[in-house]
């Protein structure tokens, strides 16, 4: 298999038609060597437009809505950056190269040492790595941009107060069928705005709060 044609047909026939536009999001997905993020038996599926199964029932993100994310987040080379859901290690990667630091956490610890060693080949060291359940977190107003690659079932500040000032959170709400991704930006004084991007549906984070059922 051509890699590097499929990895261009990639960014043309999906990444750049679902309004990615972003040249430095458009030149890190090109320059990040993505068949080397998905399981070998895969690897021929590495630029296709779907999910793509990780194993312990994750998935890494269709391409369309990793272009997406990274570029709703507008990260700046100064950026500390915290990734809830360190998967494959692939979205770990484009974020490193965009940002300063990256913080990526992962509940599964054989996910957070495959990335290690992924992102260890490929040169990329301006990474913290940690296996954790990202609800026990507690980085209080820490980080400039946050990028959620699971779903949760309702919003909430757990997140939101790891935040500093002018800081962006990318996370997908709700429970499927409907699920909204969206953005969260950080105010000063403590007031943040939502801009809802558009409809997906992602693997549930593990122990996200989940609401109790509408009975009739």
């Amino acid at each position: 298999m051509n890699f590097e044609a499929a990895r261009i047909q990639m960014l043309g026939q999906q990444v750049r038609a679902w309004e990615v536009l972003d040249d430095r999001v458009l030149g890190v997905m090109r320059e990040t060597p993505r068949e080397l993020f998905v399981p070998e038996k895969d690897r021929e599926l590495a630029f296709a437009d779907s999910e793509i199964p990780l194993g312990h029932g994750q998935c890494m993100l269709a391409p369309k809505v990793e272009g997406r994310l990274l570029q709703a987040l507008q990260i700046e080379p100064a950026d500390d950056v915290l990734e809830i859901g360190t998967g494959s290690g692939y979205m770990t990667a484009c974020l490193a190269r965009l940002a300063h630091r990256v913080t990526s956490v992962d509940i599964f610890a054989d996910f957070v040492s495959g990335a290690a060693d992924r992102l260890r080949r490929l040169d990329v060291h301006n990474v913290d790595l940690t296996a954790a359940d990202a609800f026990s977190l507690s980085y209080a107003n820490s980080f400039d941009a946050i990028a959620v690659t699971g779903s949760v079932p309702s919003s909430s500040d757990h997140f939101l107060n790891m935040l500093k000032p002018h800081g962006r959170l990318f996370i997908v709400i709700g429970r499927a069928p409907v699920m909204e991704a969206s953005l969260f930006t950080m105010h000063p004084g403590g007031h943040w705005t939502r801009r809802d991007l558009f409809e997906t549906l992602l693997t549930p984070l593990l122990n996200a709060e989940q609401p109790e059922p509408f009975v009739l």
